[in-house]
């Protein structure tokens, strides 16, 4: 991206503009800036703007950044920012083509990365991020990490592709070694809320793979962040998730085999990756009639590269009254095990509710 026209004192953004601020193709609006002949003209997302005043509509004013480090330009474009006094961190997402599943719609799968994103970078803009997946300094001084023992996410709406959706994300103190961490996600344009999610947190050392009571350094350093504030009722959260097994499973799918690409940098099988092997087992006349309304994961142990899975599906009709709650709605539980030892990795249960006609 250059700039031209160094003898005249307006000079334009190329990409069908010329040095004289004139159009020469359909480019739309006309994003011009007032500054030093030769000067520099740079855009937001790693581009400056310096010493230019911006002259044009509003949408040339959110596209430039006058006046402002390159590097704080940056990162005003690649991370969020903190609202309500630095409580609630907020990010926002567009829906890329291949975040969207056959309904053209985001997946379950897509909504967990978004959230994963927005924490990982909420730890990030705080200053507390050291070398690990969202470890704290302190954290990392002590070969400690971050894993979750469960995850509530509640879906009203699932985005198209091309929306835009707003994430907001906090934590709070859960019981005296947890934290845990709360999302919703909103609609950007009509600030509608469509997705809630809460999780559990604790500590593991990463060599010993042992969990580990957190250290009062670490808790001083997130407790300034903390907000009691939920966004799933607890009741709703912590119910116990029954176990399948060979007997009462009515599906079971072998052989399902982590990959590289599958392990995140703590070295065990990311989180987010459950979901596909739990759904390997769901019937294929569910999945193409009706939609994941909601999921809870409680995951029971680490899965690691070298081990084979088996996925366990037992589907019911979903006979609980509630608002969301319609007639032929079902709800499922699931098991991941190991498949040599049948040890636990995670439990889970959903609802499902019956598409809307396209």
């Amino acid at each position: 991206m250059s700039v031209t026209g160094a003898a005249s004192p307006w000079v334009s953004i190329a990409g069908g503009l010329s040095a004289a601020g004139k159009k020469t193709g359909d480019f739309g609006r006309l994003f011009c800036v007032r500054g030093k002949a030769g000067g520099a003209v740079r855009l937001v997302n790693g581009w400056k703007a310096d010493g230019a005043v911006l002259e044009g509509g509003g949408a040339a004013r959110g596209l430039l950044e006058i006046g402002v480090a390159e590097e704080e330009a940056l990162n005003a474009f690649k991370l969020g920012r903190f609202v309500e006094e630095r409580f609630v961190y907020r990010q926002t997402f567009v829906i890329r083509s291949y975040e969207i599943g056959p309904d053209k719609t985001a997946t379950m799968e897509t909504l967990m990365n978004l959230l994963q994103e927005t924490a990982l970078n909420h730890v990030m803009s705080s200053g507390l991020a050291s070398d690990g997946f969202g470890a704290t300094h302190e954290m990392s001084l002590r070969k400690l990490i971050w894993v979750v023992t469960r995850i509530n996410i509640q879906v009203d709406r699932y985005s198209r592709w091309g929306d835009i959706v707003e994430i907001d994300t906090w934590v709070a103190a859960s019981g005296k070694n947890g934290m845990r961490r709360d999302w919703i996600i909103r609609d950007y344009g009509t600030k509608e809320i469509i997705t809630r999610a809460t999780s559990n947190w604790v500590i593991m050392h990463r060599e010993t793979r042992r969990l580990s009571k957190m250290p009062e350094q670490v808790r001083e350093e997130v407790r300034p962040f903390y907000l009691d504030r939920r966004t799933i009722l607890q009741s709703d959260n912590d119910s116990k998730i029954d176990k399948l097994n060979d007997e009462t499973a009515e599906n079971i799918r072998s052989g399902l085999a982590p990959r590289w690409n599958d392990m995140d940098v703590n070295q065990h099988v990311n989180n987010v990756k459950y979901i596909g092997w739990i759904l390997e087992s769901v019937p294929m006349k569910v999945l193409e009639e009706y939609h994941l309304a909601s999921m809870a994961l409680e995951y029971r142990r680490e899965c690691r590269q070298s081990e084979l899975l088996e996925s366990l599906t037992s589907m019911e009709p979903n006979e609980e009254e509630g608002p969301e709650s319609g007639e032929g709605d079902l709800r499922s539980t699931h098991l991941l095990r190991l498949q040599e030892s049948g040890s636990e990795i995670v439990r889970a249960r959903a609802q499902w509710c019956i598409k809307e006609p396209a």
